[in-house]
C-alpha cells in the first residue's frame, strides 16, 4: 500500500486556487494560468487563515472550503479606520475606494482603502478588503516540491 504524502507546515508547494465571496464571482483565481503558483507555507505569501486549510491535503485533489469571516479574513475592526494627514500621501492623487500602500516605520507596507479625502486629511480603512465576507476558497495542490 502506497501512502501519499500530504501538505505540512513549511512545505513549498505548487497550487491553483480561487477566492470568491460565497456564491459570488472569483476575486482572485489562477486556475486558468499557464502555471500554478509556487508558495512556501509560513512565508507570508498566503494569509495564515488560508494556509491552515492546506495542511493535510494531498496533491491532485480539488477542494472548496466555505469559510465564515472569522475563518478567513476576520471581522472589521473600527480601530483600523484612521484619519491621517493628507501630507502622508505626498502628491499622490487618490480616489474614494482606491487601495493605497502605505510605508510603515519598520520598512514594511500596509494597504488601506481610501474612505474620505479633503485638503488636509484622509480617512483610511486598514481592515483587510475581504474582512466581513463569507468566502469560498477553492484549492488544488498540484505538487509538493
Amino acid at each position: 500500500m502506497t501512502v501519499r504524502r500530504t501538505v505540512v507546515a513549511g512545505d513549498r508547494i505548487e497550487l491553483r486556487y480561487a477566492l470568491r465571496p460565497r456564491g459570488g464571482n472569483d476575486l482572485v483565481s489562477n486556475f486558468e494560468d499557464a502555471a500554478p503558483e509556487a508558495v512556501t507555507l509560513g512565508d507570508g505569501t498566503l494569509a495564515p487563515a488560508l494556509e491552515q486549510w492546506l495542511i493535510d491535503l494531498p496533491p491532485g485533489e480539488r477542494h472548496v472550503f466555505l469559510l465564515d469571516p472569522w475563518q478567513a479574513f476576520g471581522e472589521s475592526q473600527p480601530e483600523r479606520i484612521q484619519t491621517l494627514p493628507r501630507s502622508d500621501l505626498g502628491d499622490l492623487a487618490v480616489e474614494i475606494n482606491q487601495l493605497v500602500e502605505f510605508a510603515l516605520p519598520n520598512g514594511q507596507t500596509m494597504a488601506g482603502r481610501i474612505l474620505e479625502t479633503c485638503d488636509d486629511a484622509i480617512k483610511v480603512d486598514f481592515n483587510h478588503p475581504l474582512a466581513d465576507l463569507a468566502i469560498e476558497f477553492e484549492v488544488e495542490i498540484v505538487r509538493i516540491l
